[in-house]
């Protein structure tokens, strides 16, 4: 039976773990909480607590030794965090657990980036496909794109890259924050999302398939404007319908995921 070590056990990490375990996988997963251990025992997860840190020396590097012993396959599934007062480094946070990877029985990475890493346009017209230019225009894509990059260079590991567009499901939908709200921007820009179960399925399909050294986007085949697709799910929820600021120029992308 493979074992697979999967870092960060959260909004996607944990669906993602009880799905590669129903197919008979072994998962061993991280939390930064001790009042998770018990979900995820309770799940089948065999549980690690583990933080990164920008200081190496706050790392438990005996604790990620043994997250990482007898595992082939490494899924990096934890989003910088950069919202709010405190930013960190989370390129840093990577580069210190880098030699310990290396070192380790794992064979392949799986990164779970983002679609941030590709510029804004308002040439919706074109396609952004993985074969685009990554220019990120914001510190989330910035970070992502580095930490991307530093894995991609670990010549000994192959690792594919997804970048998963704006993660959706049940209970999770972005029209719950804008619902109501005024003067919002970029109504005419498509959407790029991706609902938590197809992001799962394929997470799942690339290990699977042995998909390695690849960059893949992640994204629905699904495009409507800003201003309709948020109106339309509103309406569905009950909820009161978002206004737009129709006066600017829109700008985003429309971004191609061709493998879905």
């Amino acid at each position: 039976m493979k074992t697979i070590s999967l870092l960060g056990c959260g909004w996607l990490g944990l669906p993602l773990a009880k799905q590669l375990m129903e197919k008979g996988y072994t998962v061993k997963g991280t939390t930064t909480t001790e009042d998770k251990i018990t979900v995820l025992e309770s799940a089948g997860v065999f549980p690690y607590l583990l933080a990164l840190s920008e200081d190496s020396a706050l790392i438990d590097f005996v604790a990620l030794e043994a997250f990482l012993a007898d595992s082939s396959c490494l899924i990096i599934a934890i989003p910088p965090k950069l919202r709010g007062a405190v930013k960190e480094n989370f390129v840093l946070k990577i580069k210190n657990i880098i030699p310990t990877i290396a070192q380790s029985s794992i064979k392949n990475i799986l990164f779970v980036s983002s679609t941030a890493v590709y510029k804004d346009t308002i040439h919706f017209e074109e396609w952004t496909t993985v074969a685009s230019l990554a220019e990120p225009d914001t510190e989330n894509g910035k970070q992502l794109l580095e930490v991307e990059q530093l894995l991609q260079k670990m010549s000994s590991i192959p690792t594919t890259v997804v970048r998963m567009g704006g993660l959706i499901g049940e209970d999770r939908h972005p029209v719950k924050f804008l619902a109501g709200k005024k003067g919002l921007e970029n109504p005419d820009a498509p959407v790029n999302l991706i609902h938590q179960n197809e992001a799962v399925a394929l997470l799942i399909s690339i290990i699977e398939q042995g998909d390695w050294g690849k960059i893949i986007n992640g994204v629905a085949p699904y495009h409507p404007t800003r201003k309709a697709y948020y109106t339309e799910k509103a309406l569905a929820m009950g909820l009161p319908i978002p206004e737009f600021n129709e006066n600017g120029v829109s700008v985003g992308k429309r971004i191609l995921g061709s493998v879905l």
